[in-house]
């Protein structure tokens, strides 16, 4: 099916079959229309049916009514669709009969469907995101107008502070429509930010009446994410079980490196950016944070202390290896845009064990209270609770030799063997 906000374009073909697909003509883009169109397919054949039609701007209607009336429907991704470069013919007849046969031929790549309680979060999530970018496109409108009339903030005043904005209210201009301007441009700045907090008091009110919850407060204790954040990434990920490994994840959100190789030469070039482009830079401005020495701060405690144990660990050898890759490639050379997105990419992997036990949480094992276990910060043991602050290169060679094991390097032994263990 080709479908579109009015129309849907249905081609038809039979397994085993060669050859292009049968145009099967077009009907309205209506669940009655659907449901009638169904009913029109059964009777002309027997066996079980299987539709597919691409993502698009009409969302997920069609698979929910096709869903509903017990028939199977994939939803395809166009990115991973097979493209002939010397075909320069396109309309929906020939788009459906195109599915069709690359549907039959298994050659199709389906994303995952949301429930609406979900879509629901995303939708929340994406006005928030906008919210913002309001508030960035009209600070900026206004920063532009003062720079052309020269009005330039003093030195040493952070923007949007309160002596900047007691700055902005003394600005004067000699013309009585360039005044309005700028009274104009402050209450626009004003009413985006009120309606950005009010929508992320929404999300926040929300979030705790979400199936994924859980999985947004483990992540809340890798450092560098809030709940926001955390909301943020749980939206783009949807059900962790379909992420096969860390890797996976890291090349739906677009953090791999691209490569066009040929014969003997073999050429890495920058990442893909595939994927959610708000989940990618939710991680790369998280790793931002990795540039400081490994610690629980004051603000992240009540988060870590929310979490279960094996969380915990993955949160502290997540601050370990990063904050110890961050320096490393830093003093190395590297370019600190180059090294943040190597950060982001690592992190991801955390993300994805993190996710992993939250979906399937470890076994309660017995604790034998005579032996003294061995704590990471801002988590217990035994029931007894470790102390807050400690010094930096004790807590970082306590928790390198607890967690991590003789002989494994990378990820794999940072992030995938808890979910092993």
């Amino acid at each position: 099916m080709d479908v579109h906000k009015d129309t849907i374009a249905v081609a038809v073909t039979a397994t085993g079959d060669s050859g292009a697909a049968t145009p099967y003509g077009t009907c309205p883009n209506t669940t009655a229309a659907l449901e009638k169109l169904v009913k029109r397919l059964r009777q002309a054949g027997s066996g079980p049916m299987r539709f597919c039609y691409e993502a698009g701007p009409c969302g997920y209607g069609v698979h929910r009514t096709l869903t509903r009336l017990g028939e199977e429907c994939m939803v395809v991704a166009p990115s991973m669709m097979p493209r002939k470069r010397g075909d320069r013919q396109k309309n929906d007849k020939r788009d459906a009969a195109n599915l069709a046969v690359l549907h039959r031929g298994g050659l199709l790549t389906a994303v995952w469907v949301p429930d609406a309680a979900h879509e629901a979060m995303r939708d929340l999530i994406r006005a928030r995101l906008a919210a913002v970018r309001a508030v960035r496109s009209a600070r900026q409108q206004r920063g532009a107008f003062l720079l052309r009339h020269e009005r330039v903030c003093p030195h040493g005043r952070k923007a949007w502070t309160k002596a900047h904005r007691r700055w902005l209210a003394e600005q004067r201009f000699a013309q009585p429509a360039q005044q309005i301007v700028l009274e104009e441009s402050i209450e626009a700045v004003r009413l985006s930010e009120q309606r950005r907090d009010r929508v992320e008091g929404c999300l926040r009110a929300q979030i705790p009446t979400w199936s994924l919850c859980p999985l947004v407060r483990n992540l809340a204790a890798l450092r560098g994410l809030d709940v926001i954040a955390s909301a943020g990434l749980a939206a783009a990920m949807g059900d962790p079980a379909r992420f096969a490994s860390a890797p996976d994840l890291m090349a739906y959100l677009g953090l791999v490196p691209s490569e066009h190789s040929s014969g003997c030469k073999r050429r890495i070039g920058a990442v893909t950016k595939a994927g959610d482009s708000h989940a990618r830079t939710l991680l790369v401005e998280a790793a931002h944070c990795y540039r400081f020495p490994p610690r629980i701060t004051r603000h992240k405690l009540a988060a870590v202390d929310a979490v279960p144990e094996a969380v915990r660990e993955i949160a502290w050898r997540a601050q370990t290896r990063l904050c110890q890759r961050y320096r490393q490639m830093m003093a190395r050379g590297k370019l600190k845009q180059v090294v943040v997105t190597a950060i982001a990419r690592e992190l991801a992997g955390f993300v994805w064990a993190t996710a992993c036990t939250t979906s399937d949480p470890p076994h309660e094992t017995a604790v034998d209270t005579s032996v003294p276990q061995a704590v990471c910060p801002g988590g217990s043991a035994g029931g007894s609770r470790a102390p807050r602050r400690q010094p930096l290169k004790r807590a970082t060679r306590r928790a390198r030799a607890t967690y991590e094991r003789p002989g494994q390097t990378g990820l794999a032994a940072s992030a995938g063997k808890t979910m092993t263990e």
